[in-house]
């Protein structure tokens, strides 16, 4: 109630003009002036400097005449009443209309077809190349399917009131936009919560650390706490619930939580949370066995996440005009576009890991992937192994050499096409040498980005171990 009454600070005293207008139009609109407005400004012209020359010119723009109206009808007048004589006197005054609800919804709109575009190529990419989803990739359809009743809320509920001034709509417009927002703070929440699981889970896919997977499920535990904590929040910040949508008139009895302490302390735990997480990986990354190149590629990836961060950052400075707003649909704008951008940013982010395969797959020049290319001589009666991978790091080639009869040292060097296998006997002065070469494929090459680290000192530990028992 006290934020709304806040609007008279902003009244201007320009109706008052209608009382000297002869033509009948202006006398209706005086009559439908409520009356503790039209005692203000009687009162307030008859002291000013305006009282010889009430011309609209001098009214509309005397900033001491329109604070102390303003501060007579916020005492004697309703929130209702009071809304009415600031849209009347902004009229008297020609004050353009704002409306930015237009561009909002058209934004949000492009923002959920391209989140949601981007999320239908991942999962089908994964049914048809992997044929099979991890954990994440369902938390990301999850979020879709919040995402479109959250956009439908945009479109038919805060779009058409939201960018508006207040004191430009109906008492049922303005319950109607608090109704929905209310509603979308419910799933915003829900969704940020998404978001950081999908990322947590993909981290637990392709970190095989125990270290660093102690820490990650900590971090689910946290995220999931911060997550359910904030949409009870969100439910039951006020009693009656209905009072969140009701209340703004002051006519309704009841009490809510401090919305502004809510909406700080989401955003602040929401910008430590995504720090946090954005430190884990790039921690990692010097670990994976990658050319320096590929490491700042990979490396890029994971911090296209920190746009989600200095989105939320943006979004946090929103909320500062958010705590001190007597006018919320226009003042919530920003609050909405921002909050809009950070959620389908952060899906698309979520994706990004897979676009990355997806463009390796097609364009292998363009791959990050492990290198391998240590190779073994062997001697009489040993076997060697060596070890490569593909540009794209898709697939892993051995090749594995059995000598009978007596020879000197041999060495070999074999190719193999992806997803290939050969094996042949070559006859050679110094002995038989049988050549057989397997090529594995990796259906999930992030996960390979780190786990090929094991699978190097696996290989390299069996061919010690394999030439330590020929000797």
């Amino acid at each position: 109630m006290r934020s709304i009454l806040g609007l008279a600070v902003a009244l201007l005293a320009a109706v008052v003009p209608l009382v000297s207008a002869q033509d009948g139009g202006t006398e209706v609109a005086l009559q439908a002036l409520p009356d503790c407005a039209v005692a203000c400004l009687i009162d307030g012209v008859t002291h000013s400097t305006c009282a010889k020359d009430p011309t609209p010119e001098c009214i509309c723009k005397n900033a001491p005449l329109q604070g102390q109206i303003s501060v007579c009808v916020a005492t004697s007048c309703t929130i209702k009443e009071l809304l009415l004589a600031k849209n009347m006197t902004d009229t008297s005054c020609g004050v353009p209309v704002r409306n930015q609800g237009s561009t909002f919804d058209a934004t949000s709109i492009v923002l959920v077809v391209i989140s949601c575009g981007t999320v239908m190529v991942r999962l089908a990419f994964k049914l048809i190349v992997t044929r099979s989803l991890s954990a994440d990739d369902y938390l990301v359809f999850v979020l879709v399917l919040i995402a479109i009743p959250s956009q439908l809320l945009i479109h038919y509920g805060t779009a058409p009131n939201v960018g508006r001034d207040i004191w430009a709509l109906t008492p049922q417009n303005i319950t109607d936009f608090l109704f929905y927002f209310y509603q979308m703070a419910i799933f915003y929440f829900a969704q940020v919560m998404l978001i950081k699981l999908c990322m947590l889970f993909f981290y637990l896919r392709i970190f095989p650390s125990s270290m660093v997977r102690r820490l990650l499920w900590g971090t689910v535990i946290v995220t999931v706490l911060y997550g359910v904590i904030f949409v009870f929040l969100a439910i039951f910040q006020c009693a009656p619930i209905s009072l969140y949508w009701q209340g703004w008139d002051g006519e309704h009895e009841g009490m809510c939580l401090n919305k502004s302490a809510i909406a700080w302390s989401n955003a602040a735990i929401s910008i430590v949370l995504d720090i946090w997480m954005l430190a884990i990986p790039l921690f990692q990354l010097k670990s994976l066995n990658l050319h320096w190149k590929k490491k700042i590629g990979v490396g890029l990836m994971f911090c296209v996440g920190t746009f989600v961060t200095i989105v939320s950052i943006i979004r946090l400075q929103a909320l500062v005009v958010f705590a001190q707003s007597h006018n919320a649909t226009w003042d919530n704008y920003p609050v909405l576009l921002w909050s809009t951008v950070e959620i389908n940013v952060g899906i698309m982010c979520t994706c990004m890991p897979t676009l990355r395969l997806m463009l390796v797959r097609f364009f292998p020049k363009l791959g990050g992937g492990s290198s391998y290319g240590q190779a073994y001589k062997t001697t009489n009666n040993s076997a060697g192994v060596k070890a490569a991978s593909s540009a794209g790091g898709a697939y892993q080639r051995r090749t594995l050499q059995e000598l009978s009869g007596k020879s000197r040292t041999n060495t070999t060097t074999t190719t193999a096409e992806p997803n290939s296998s050969a094996d042949t006997v070559v006859t050679k002065p110094t002995g038989i040498v049988r050549q057989q070469t397997f090529a594995v494929s990796y259906d999930d090459d992030e996960a390979s980005l780190v786990q090929m680290r094991g699978l190097d000192r696996h290989g390299r530990s069996q061919a010690s171990r394999a030439s330590r028992d020929s000797v």
